[in-house]
Formats: structure tokens, sequence, C-alpha cells
């Protein structure tokens, strides 16, 4: 999803706010917040079931 990646490019590398972010993508800091979350936790689970190959 576009404003998937957006936001995860907005916030770690242009470092800007869940608000700066929610007023670029015309969603609400809360709405950001949310969706924020939501990536980090499915990318976390993708690369848990991936840890193995790497031996740990």
């Amino acid at each position: 999803n576009r404003n998937e990646r957006l936001i995860i490019i907005l916030y770690y590398y242009e470092e800007l706010t869940m608000k700066e972010i929610g007023t670029t993508l015309d969603l609400s800091e809360s709405r950001v917040s949310q969706m924020h979350s939501s990536i980090v936790q499915r990318l976390q689970g993708q690369l848990g079931r991936r840890r193995p190959e790497f031996g740990t």
C-alpha cells in the first residue's frame, strides 16, 4: 500500500513526526500512529519467520 510505504519512509528516513505525516497524507495523527503500529507488527512477524535462515 502506498500510504504504508510513505509512513515508513517519512518516519524513519525523513524523521517526520506522526502529526507531520498525517498532514502530508491527509490523515489524522491517530490514524498514522495506528497504521505505523500495524506495519511494524506485520514486518516483525515476517522477519521473525525468516530468522532461522540466518541461524539464530
